[in-house]
């Protein structure tokens, strides 16, 4: 179910361009700045790919469930007492709900939302991370009163296939591939967006795929993780478009040095590939200035419609450090409401805490 690159009617986009609430308060995706040029550095490689654990991966790997070691180190405090002090810096959103109304008073809001971790629980199957039923129908009238976007590492598609609801934005592949409507001036600014019309609804919807011409390098590189992992028991291998992500939550910790080992090698021939570090997954990604940060930024420039987007405050909801790009952005901006879902201390940009998707 991809998406078309190019002008098309395409029924897969009739979902997201059916919703009248969709027009009602979001505005055209025109107006919103786009990528400048790519990055020119290259990944260091090492010179034996024995040398994985003197580049940083094998850490890398076992910190992605961070714990809260670094709060309890030589204190002697139990688990229990490091998250009620690290709560101090970060407090809970749940608790602290009429001080953020207090700060947003008279200003439009924008919800931006992960996934994983963060609507749905983290599974063992990526596959099976649905979100209960509760959840979305907070999410649906969440929307109703606010412009939504859902930014995901997932593939656009995959991400509107598990949460099926219209009247959200969608920006998949860490915000690679944003969808949302259009105006028909928008190829006059943007040339980087790319324009379907709805010929069941007569409306348009715009694609901005920054990363557009990495299709067939990531195409190639996921095709080849699966067939030179496959020997590695627990491994998953996804395509979500525009970055590959390599599962090793269910690997044998043991043989955590041959995944590394593996997807090092591979990418010494893709000098314009860089690997990132979520949750107990390792994700290709295509070496471009532009992650969930530079996606909220676009969206909240374009889902504003006004001239000052300082008039609208985003909250942003995320658990991985794919998210704390986003957080970033919003502390950068000195304005807007980051909220890190952990259920263990760990550094964040984020202003906020709440502890499991239950209590988002």
């Amino acid at each position: 179910m991809d998406l078309p690159l190019n002008n098309g009617n395409k029924k897969t986009l009739s979902r997201l361009g059916s919703s009248s609430r969709l027009s009602s308060h979001h505005q055209s995706l025109a107006g919103a700045p786009l990528p400048g040029k790519y990055k020119t550095f290259h990944q260091k490689k090492p010179e034996r790919l024995e040398d994985v654990r003197y580049n940083g991966w094998l850490d890398a790997m076992k910190s992605s469930s961070p714990t809260c070691a670094y709060l309890t180190k030589d204190v002697g405090i139990t688990s229990d007492d490091s998250y009620s002090f690290w709560m101090l810096k970060y407090p809970s959103a749940i608790k602290s709900f009429e001080q953020i109304m207090d700060l947003a008073h008279d200003r439009k809001m924008a919800v931006f939302l992960d996934y994983d971790g963060t609507l749905s629980p983290i599974v063992d199957d990526p596959d099976c991370a649905f979100m209960s039923e509760e959840m979305q129908l907070a999410v649906k009238n969440i929307a109703y009163y606010f412009p939504t976007a859902i930014i995901s590492g997932r593939s656009c598609d995959k991400i509107y296939e598990l949460v099926g609801l219209d009247e959200l934005y969608y920006a998949g592949s860490h915000g690679m591939d944003i969808m949302g409507p259009v105006s028909s001036n928008l190829f006059n600014h943007h040339l980087k967006c790319v324009e379907s019309t709805d010929q069941q609804f007569g409306e348009d919807v715009g694609l901005l795929q920054p990363a557009r011409e990495f299709l067939p390098m990531i195409d190639e590189v996921f095709r080849t993780l699966v067939e030179n992992t496959k020997d590695i028991k627990g491994i998953k291998v996804e395509n979500h478009k525009f970055c590959a992500s390599i599962h090793y939550r269910n690997v044998d910790e043991k043989d955590w040095p041959r995944v590394a080992q593996c997807v090092l090698a591979i990418l010494e021939d893709y000098p314009h590939l860089k690997i990132t570090h979520g949750r107990k997954v390792l994700e290709v990604r295509p070496v471009i200035d532009w992650n969930k940060g530079n996606a909220v930024e676009f969206l909240l420039d374009s889902l504003s419609g006004m001239d000052n987007c300082a008039g609208v405050v985003p909250i942003y909801v995320g658990d991985d450090r794919t998210d704390e790009d986003a957080f970033k952005v919003l502390q950068a901006r000195g304005y807007g409401f980051g909220i890190l879902v952990s259920s263990v201390p760990k550094e964040t940009n984020a202003s906020y805490s709440l502890r499991d998707t239950s209590e988002v």
